[in-house]
């Protein structure tokens, strides 16, 4: 058994995991949101009506979460980053039909990326422009600011890699300042063969990587053969970091994962790197025949 025991949510099918991943979004979400605007009223004074710069500069170098909104004043953000295949599909269920999405004040990254045409099936950002963006009551909720790729630089991985590294340090208040981005909420899935993002087992150094905080990948195992992913340090940096998985196929890897630490899956990598901050939204044919303590889902926001 893995020695970083996550916290693991079963559910019996599919909608009742979609529900409860929405929900966790919108907790996570008013948690930042709160705690932000918090931090942004007790640094914007001190005890004498000054500006407090020694506060204003610690809420800089945890994230930098908030910008500057038309009239100057620093808007609160929820940055939040996301994979890709069944995924969307889940937050495209239990999204959307919820009122309590304040999607105006969302910053939406993208946890991997394959390296195909928006217009693709294969496309992270693509599938949640479709599935998601695309359907947002913008009048109603606001826009979302999503940050994805340069579309014009994935003939090569290595620049594009780059390039969305330069998106998150703009976005997170400059390299010099922030030793890693620290995103509010990171949503993963996980394949049947262990990969996360785009961190597949066994291959190449990329599981190694210390610096960088975005790597090409080249020459994939499986899918679409060139894409960019972010590292295992920016994963494990951040405030949650939730895996969502369903189905038979994934039972196998799951049980490596929970009962195997040591075969180095990049699931159990992070489990052990985010100790504390892990969660995992799975149903029961996932879980099958996985020696695990599960936990029932209590809801904390009304739907």
């Amino acid at each position: 058994m893995t020695t970083t025991v996550p916290t693991v949510f079963s559910f019996h099918e599919f909608t009742g995991v979609a529900e409860a991943v929405a929900d966790h979004v919108v907790h996570a979400q008013n948690h930042a949101l709160a705690k932000r605007t918090k931090e942004r009223k007790s640094s914007a004074t001190n005890i004498n009506g000054e500006r407090d710069l020694s506060r204003a500069a610690s809420s800089k170098s945890i994230g930098n979460s908030s910008s500057k909104d038309k009239k100057g004043k620093k808007e609160v953000r929820f940055k939040i980053a996301l994979s890709g295949g069944s995924l969307i599909q889940v937050l495209h269920e239990g999204l959307l039909k919820r009122d309590d999405v304040q999607w105006g004040k969302w910053d939406i990254y993208f946890a991997d990326e394959r390296l195909v045409p928006f217009e693709s099936a294969e496309s992270n950002y693509g599938k949640a422009k479709r599935l998601i963006l695309d359907q947002i009551d913008v009048e109603k909720y606001g826009k979302p600011k999503v940050y994805h790729i340069n579309e014009a630089l994935i003939g090569d991985p290595q620049e594009c890699a780059d390039d969305y590294e330069k998106v998150l340090i703009k976005g997170f208040a400059g390299r010099d300042s922030v030793k890693l981005p620290m995103f509010d909420l990171l949503l993963l899935g996980c394949a049947p063969d262990g990969h996360i993002a785009s961190l597949f087992p066994n291959f190449q150094e990329n599981l190694r990587e210390k610096l960088a905080w975005v790597v090409p990948v080249i020459n994939a195992p499986s899918g679409p053969s060139t894409r960019i992913s972010l590292t295992i340090p920016v994963i494990c940096h951040s405030h949650r970091v939730t895996f969502v998985v369903e189905g038979a196929t994934k039972a196998p890897v799951i049980k490596t994962i929970m009962e195997r630490p040591e075969k180095g899956l990049p699931s159990s990598i992070v489990n052990e790197g985010a100790a504390g901050r892990v969660s995992w939204f799975v149903d029961d044919d996932a879980l099958t025949d996985v020696s695990v303590t599960k936990k029932k889902y209590k809801f904390c926001c009304d739907n």
